[in-house]
């Protein structure tokens, strides 16, 4: 598997998220449209794309929340690549990118309506917070942090 990093305006990364829409559209149902304006790409500058054999197959991106605080944003991998390591591949990516912009830490939201991510998350080191920002009193949303590992 080969990454890119990139920015919002790499057009694979934003058909992988036209493809990451119509799924969280189906699974939030009504809540969509709240959920989508939280999304817009023209506010995201650090993005990944995963390929394998020069096919893109995931993305996911990151930007900057707070001083020190990177949130996870875009994460989605194509159906035909999921449980193979390919969504862990680009989080510890987008890890390693947000350390290397002097972050401390992660912060991500994801619906209760999507199982796999909470799965994954938990998978790799996230561990759930109180909701945060937009997300504070949304019912449907869990949210989750990481503090990263300082390179000595």
């Amino acid at each position: 598997m080969e990454i890119l990093r990139t920015d919002s305006k790499n057009q694979i990364f934003i058909e992988l998220v036209q493809h990451l829409d119509a799924d969280l559209a189906v699974r939030d149902g009504e809540d969509h449209s709240f959920y989508s304006q939280f999304n817009k790409l023209d506010s995201i500058k650090h993005c990944i794309v995963a390929y394998e054999d020069n096919i893109p197959i995931g993305c996911g991106a990151i930007k900057s929340f707070s001083p020190g605080v990177f949130e996870v944003k875009r994460m989605f991998t194509l159906p035909a690549y999921r449980g193979k390591g390919v969504a862990s591949k680009i989080l510890s990516e987008l890890e390693k990118w947000a350390a290397e912009l002097s972050a401390t830490k992660c912060i991500l939201e994801t619906g209760k309506k999507q199982p796999e991510a909470i799965e994954l998350y938990n998978r790799n080191g996230y561990i759930q917070i109180p909701n945060y920002g937009q997300y504070a009193n949304v019912e449907n949303s869990l949210c989750f942090e990481k503090i990263l590992k300082l390179k000595v």
